[in-house]
């Protein structure tokens, strides 16, 4: 994936960013976040009761869990610049979950920058669009304004 600059950023506020690789979310991850959260409802960690009850056939992974990847994969598709020291996760304005994500399914994360609000002392405020997609499906699993706050390299 591409790396750009605190500039390069700046001056792509409207433009997507290149989609990540597809992400695997099997049951196996699934259950780790169920084991990291405590939220064990049977719809994310019993596969023989929803395939019963379920009106998804399947289990599927948590909102949170969905929401929790856009952190990660925003790191491969190059939203923290390269000549930052830092970015922190500063908050949502708005997040929107769509579709549920089946277990075995892919998904990947486009990015589009909505702004680069200087800050003092060189800092930066970045607000991204992402959208999560799931491989074949119309609709995506969530959409999620977020902001990071970026932190420059020291001269």
């Amino acid at each position: 994936m591409k790396k750009y600059s605190t500039k390069q950023l700046t001056d792509m506020v409207g433009e997507e960013l290149e989609p990540s690789a597809w992400l695997l979310i099997d049951q196996d991850t699934i259950d780790q976040f169920a084991r990291c959260t405590g939220d064990n409802q049977w719809i994310h960690v019993s596969p023989e009761r929803a395939a019963k009850e379920s009106p998804f056939g399947t289990t599927v992974a948590h909102g949170y869990l969905t929401l929790s990847l856009v952190g990660s994969l925003s790191m491969q598709v190059g939203v923290i610049p390269i000549d930052a020291s830092a970015a922190f996760n500063y908050g949502l304005d708005k997040v929107r979950f769509i579709a549920p994500v089946p277990s075995g399914s892919r998904v990947r994360l486009r990015s589009r920058i909505q702004g680069m609000e200087p800050k003092e002392g060189g800092q930066f405020l970045m607000r991204t669009m992402n959208t999560i997609e799931i491989e074949n499906s119309d609709k995506p699993a969530l959409i999620a304004e977020t902001l990071a706050l970026i932190i420059p390299q020291k001269p």
